[in-house]
C-alpha cells in the first residue's frame, strides 16, 4: 500500500513540475515577444498543415508591419467591433462574458423548443417521410482581443475547462508582460483574414489593394466585420450583411481611443 502511494505523490509531484514547466514556456516566450515579433502561431502552423493535406499546396499572405504602419482607422474599427473595453480591461471583460452565457442560455432554450416542436411533427407524419435535422444553438463567446491572442498563439480549438483554464491563464501573462499596444500589434499582424490570408497589411492589400496604413473608416470596418468568420465572409466581402455590419461599426469608432 505505501508503494502504491509512493508512486502515486511522484505521478503528482511529475504533473505538477510538468505545469509549472509549461506555464515556465509560455511566460519565457510571452517575455521575447516585447522585443521579436512571432514568426507564426499555434493557429497559423495548424491551417498551414490542413491547406497541405487538403489541398496539397500552401497559398499564404502575410506580411509583419509596426503599430505605426497600421491605419488608426482599423484600431479603431477591430476594438469597437471585437473587444469595445479594451483598453480598459485586465484581459477578461466579465460583463461580456456574463451576457454570452445568457445569450447562449436563451438560444439553448429556444433549440430546445423548436426541437420538441419538431419532434411532434414528426411523429405525425408517414414514416417514409424525411425528418429535417434537429437545430443546434448558435453558440456566441466574450472573448476579448487578449483572450483571442491568447487562444491564437499557443492553444488548439478544442472546448474543455482544462483549455479555456489556460486560456485565461495566457491571456493574463500577456497583460502582465505585454503593453496594450503591443498586443494589438501582435493581434492585428497575426489574425486570420481569409483562407492563407493573415493580418491587417495582407489583408488590407487583398481586398482593397492599399497598404494597412491607408485603409480608410470604411474599409476598415469592412475588415472588422470579417473577423469572427473570415472564411465565410471572403466569399462574400461585399454582401449586404457586411456593409450594413460596417456602417453601424463605422459609427462606433469615433468613441474608440486605440492604444
Amino acid at each position: 500500500m505505501r508503494a502504491v502511494l509512493r508512486a502515486l505523490w511522484r505521478l503528482a509531484a511529475l504533473f505538477m513540475l510538468s505545469a509549472l514547466a509549461l506555464q515556465l514556456y509560455f511566460v519565457a516566450r510571452i517575455g521575447l515577444m516585447a522585443v521579436v515579433d512571432p514568426q507564426s502561431t499555434t493557429f497559423q502552423r495548424s491551417e498551414a498543415w490542413r491547406l497541405l493535406v487538403e489541398k496539397r499546396q500552401i497559398l499564404w499572405a502575410q506580411q509583419w508591419v509596426g503599430y505605426e504602419r497600421i491605419s488608426p482607422q482599423l484600431k479603431r474599427a477591430v476594438i469597437a467591433s471585437e473587444d469595445a473595453e479594451f483598453t480598459e480591461h485586465g484581459g477578461v471583460d466579465w460583463d461580456a462574458i456574463e451576457k454570452a452565457w445568457e445569450r447562449n442560455q436563451r438560444a439553448e432554450e429556444l433549440a430546445q423548443r423548436l426541437n420538441a416542436q419538431q419532434e411532434r411533427r414528426a411523429a405525425r407524419l408517414p414514416a417514409a417521410k424525411p425528418v429535417p435535422p434537429p437545430r443546434v444553438a448558435k453558440v456566441v463567446g466574450g472573448s476579448t482581443i487578449t483572450q483571442q491572442l491568447a487562444k491564437n498563439l499557443f492553444l488548439g480549438s478544442e472546448r474543455s475547462l482544462v483549455r479555456k483554464g489556460q486560456e485565461f491563464a495566457i491571456t493574463m501573462m500577456l497583460e502582465a508582460l505585454l503593453s496594450k499596444q503591443r498586443i494589438l500589434e501582435i493581434y492585428l499582424n497575426s489574425v486570420e483574414w481569409g483562407e492563407g490570408l493573415f493580418g491587417a497589411e495582407a489583408a488590407a492589400r487583398h481586398y482593397f489593394h492599399v497598404p494597412a496604413q491607408s485603409l480608410g473608416t470604411v474599409q476598415a470596418a469592412r475588415l472588422a466585420v470579417m473577423l469572427p468568420a473570415p472564411k465565410r465572409f471572403e466569399k462574400r466581402p461585399n454582401s449586404p450583411y457586411v456593409i450594413g455590419r460596417a456602417g453601424t461599426i463605422a459609427a462606433r469608432m469615433g468613441a474608440v481611443d486605440p492604444p
